[in-house]
């Protein structure tokens, strides 16, 4: 199957185009040159390309555009796209081009182009074969070559479809070809471009990157820079937010993002999230509670944070108040606890109750008995009555009066015992006197007999047969009294006078309670 490509009947119509519009522009430039000569002061740019051409405002000249390089799939069918000034070709990927600069032969017609394609040669069109083209590049004209399949295309391309045989195509051509500025020749008579950067050909500045670009090359700022005349300076990415989620720390050409105290940098190395600093380092002696940003520690009950707030240290409750214990307050890591004094034991862990000492040790002989007291204990004698006075009943002592020694003394005594606490409020009833046996018309008088030399105590008469004894001075114990509370009985008609005593031993504890 052959593939006719008839570039000299395609392109007759363009060049009949260029070749209009070339005239045109040769007329308005040298109307424009007239008129700069007359007028030396005026600049005239030319800053307008034919079609395949652009205008490069580094050059001051058209330079042709790469459409194999710009137009996405710009060949269909599996062809290749070969790209030539001020166009490009889609041809079958066995296809070569082979340029050279000899002299253009005269221009055949479109029979004898045809007949020749038949019979294997080949005349080249030679419009523009070597003329200057916008941009400032040349376009070599082709020579005839002999071989099967060979058709001439347009601006004078010899087309060969039939790359197996190396001897059809010039290795060594007779005459080079005139490239561009910042184009070099190939090895195959074809013009291609100079990589300045690889080369080290370029002026950019050691902070710079070079870009090479086709047919010259630009210089760019490394990231992280920006150009500023002909300096690279840095650009600080901190001042454009919101590029981190707190802080943000401009460096040379970069920048990284730091977060606050109590938070850290999330794999995105641009979020913050919080540091749960009670699972990673706990530092509390104790209690650790976590907050957004930092944490808090707290202590057990009985310890207060020290200084560090992180430490905790015991609190000695015992200083604090004087009121924790009834008695006398131990100070322990983290609480406290209260003790009593000999003779009481601790109740509700802060209060002391005596302990009746003659019911769970009773330390008193068979012929005594025991009498408990606030912190304490006493054994007296069970029968405490002393001549001429027996025993009449429990702790009742009678003076008979068939006895003449009972005469001039109390009648009976009665033993009674009791305690008070120490320091007791003053004044205090604290004990009461009544007669057991009354008599018709008789008068009853009471008063302290012995025991009160002090004036500690008061007898108070409250009716005709009973008295209250009441404490007036406070009393610290421990300590032990005895007074004799005396209740004289006169008749009312003077016939008879008797009286009678009660021995009251009164024991004061060592202690308020």
């Amino acid at each position: 199957m052959e593939v006719e490509v008839s570039f000299a009947e395609l392109g007759t119509e363009l060049q009949l185009e260029r070749i209009t519009m070339l005239q045109t522009v040769f007329l308005t430039m040298l109307t424009l040159a007239l008129v700069k000569s007359q007028v030396t002061e005026e600049t005239i740019t030319y800053t307008q390309c034919t079609d395949g051409y652009e205008w490069d405002p580094v050059r001051q000249q058209c330079k042709d555009i790469d459409e194999c390089d710009i137009v996405p799939d710009a060949c269909k069918g599996g062809m290749k796209c070969v790209n030539h000034y001020g166009g490009y070709l889609c041809l079958p990927k066995t296809a070569q081009i082979i340029v050279n600069n000899e002299q253009p032969q005269q221009e055949t017609p479109a029979a004898e182009a045809s007949s020749g394609a038949a019979t294997g040669t080949i005349a080249a069109r030679s419009m523009a074969t070597s003329g200057v083209i916008p941009g400032g590049g040349f376009i070599a004209s082709a020579t005839a070559v002999a071989g099967p399949e060979v058709q001439t295309g347009r601006n004078n391309f010899v087309i060969r479809r039939n790359p197996a045989d190396p001897q059809r195509i010039p290795s060594n051509p007779s005459h080079r070809i005139q490239c561009a500025a910042g184009y070099e020749q190939s090895e195959h008579n074809v013009c291609q471009d100079i990589d300045e950067c690889t080369s080290g050909t370029h002026n950019c500045r050691l902070d710079q990157v070079c870009i090479n670009l086709r047919g010259s090359f630009t210089c760019h700022c490394l990231p992280g820079y920006q150009k500023r005349g002909e300096q690279c300076v840095d650009i600080d990415e901190c001042s454009v937010p919101p590029y981190c989620h707190q802080g943000c720390v401009n460096t040379p050409g970069s920048f990284y993002c730091q977060c606050n105290p109590g938070f850290q940098l999330a794999a995105n190395n641009y979020t913050c999230v919080d540091i749960n600093e009670c699972d990673a380092s706990n530092q509390c002696a104790q209690q650790c509670y976590n907050i957004l940003g930092s944490f808090i520690c707290q202590c057990n009950q009985g310890y207060e944070l020290s200084s560090d707030r992180l430490n905790c240290e015991d609190i000695d409750e015992c200083r604090t108040s004087s009121y924790l214990c009834q008695y006398q307050c131990v100070n322990e890591p983290g609480k406290f606890s209260c003790m009593c004094p000999q003779g009481y034991q601790v109740v509700r862990s802060r209060t002391c109750q005596d302990i009746n000492e003659c019911e769970t040790t009773n330390e008193c002989r068979e012929d005594e008995m025991c009498w408990n007291y606030h912190g304490g204990f006493r054994c007296y004698p069970q029968n405490p009555c002393q001549d001429p006075y027996v025993l009449t009943s429990e702790n009742r002592c009678v003076c008979p009066v068939s006895n003449t020694m009972c005469r001039d003394v109390p009648q009976s005594i009665v033993y009674k015992y009791m305690n008070i606490r120490s320091d007791r409020s003053v004044p205090s009833d604290i004990f009461q006197i009544q007669a057991t046996t009354i008599y018709a018309n008789t008068i009853n008088t009471f008063r302290i007999k012995s025991g009160n030399e002090n004036g500690e105590f008061y007898l108070r008469q409250t009716s005709p047969v009973s008295a209250m004894l009441v404490l007036v001075k406070s009393l610290t114990g421990p300590r032990e009294h005895i007074v004799d509370l005396e209740m004289l009985t006169v008749s009312s008609i003077g016939t008879f006078r008797t009286s009678s005593v009660l021995r009251l031993t009164i024991i004061v504890g060592p202690f308020s309670f």
